[in-house]
């Protein structure tokens, strides 16, 4: 995507983690175009959530819109075009090159490591998950403050999303997967107890999906997909119920300072701690420790 050139685009970070940025972008211009050439500084995927515009590149162009993935490759130039009076809105996902080309390489191992252009299409499918799960996460960067941004989280997400909408590219296009980097069943085990090892080492620092996988040699989008194959749950929900039942167990004990304990276990704040507690139990922290019976814990 272009830079912020002029007040009919704008851009707003919504997430920077350390493989992945997020942004949000509006722009306001009305039927008409093409426009001036603009050129594209980093590897983009572009998910839009309302409007539409028409991307120009050579004779050719393409029309995206909330049923479509857009895809702009560093280099590239392009003009872009209106059709309607609305405006476009959309969210601008951009990955770091090694991480773009370990999941462009799992999708067609044919891709040259180094390509001139990463994507070798424009536009894709964006299914109804893609879609949902795209406006889900939108929904939460906006509303959460950002100390309590779960990164492993959004990260994970992220991966989801490129990969997904990535995938059903390829396919659209007819570049179909040519066969997977092979790794035993050992290995992948290992890495997963590894990954449980790192976790319960470093429960109450800020953990990262990169940190994650940088000390288990492995990278992101794998160990995330090997991850959530093999345990069935998600980095960041294995490790938020890692952090709620260890609290759990402190609370029963008699721990009395739930704001202090919130943070020990790598929460931003108290309400932070009880919100999530809230979620994953039903119950609020505060009655742990006043109803410590038999009962209370059998229903």
């Amino acid at each position: 995507m272009p830079n912020d050139n002029n007040s009919i685009l704008s851009f707003h970070t919504l997430y920077q983690g350390e493989f992945v940025r997020v942004n949000d972008y509006r722009c306001r211009a009305c039927h008409g175009g093409p426009a001036a050439e603009e050129y594209s500084v980093a590897n983009d995927i572009v998910l839009m959530r309302h409007g539409a515009f028409s991307k120009h590149f050579g004779r050719r162009s393409v029309t995206a819109d909330v049923n479509q993935a857009v895809f702009f490759s560093k280099g590239s130039t392009y003009r872009v075009s209106h059709p309607g009076d609305c405006g476009d809105r959309g969210t601008v996902f951009t990955l770091s090159k090694r991480v773009l080309d370990d999941i462009i390489r799992d999708f067609n191992p044919a891709i040259d490591e180094h390509p001139e252009h990463s994507f070798p299409f424009v536009v894709g499918p964006c299914d109804s998950t893609a879609f949902l799960l795209h406006r889900e996460l939108v929904k939460y960067l906006e509303a959460a403050e950002s100390a309590q941004v779960d990164a492993v989280q959004v990260e994970e997400m992220t991966l989801f999303l490129a990969s997904r909408v990535l995938e059903a590219a390829f396919l659209r296009s007819g570049l179909r997967r040519t066969g997977r980097r092979s790794s035993t069943e050992e290995d992948h085990a290992d890495k997963v107890e590894a990954v449980k090892t790192y976790l319960a080492a470093h429960l109450g620092e800020r953990i990262t999906l990169d940190s994650v996988a940088r000390a288990v040699y492995a990278s992101p989008f794998h160990l995330a997909r090997l991850f959530q194959r093999r345990t069935g749950v998600p980095v960041h929900r294995y490790l938020t119920r890692l952090r709620l039942r260890t609290s759990m167990e402190r609370l029963a004990a008699g721990e009395n300072d739930i704001t202090s304990l919130a943070l020990e276990l790598g929460f931003s704040s108290h309400s932070h701690f009880t919100d999530t507690f809230g979620r994953e139990f039903g119950f609020a922290p505060s009655e742990v420790r006043s109803k410590q019976s038999a009962e209370f814990f059998a229903n």
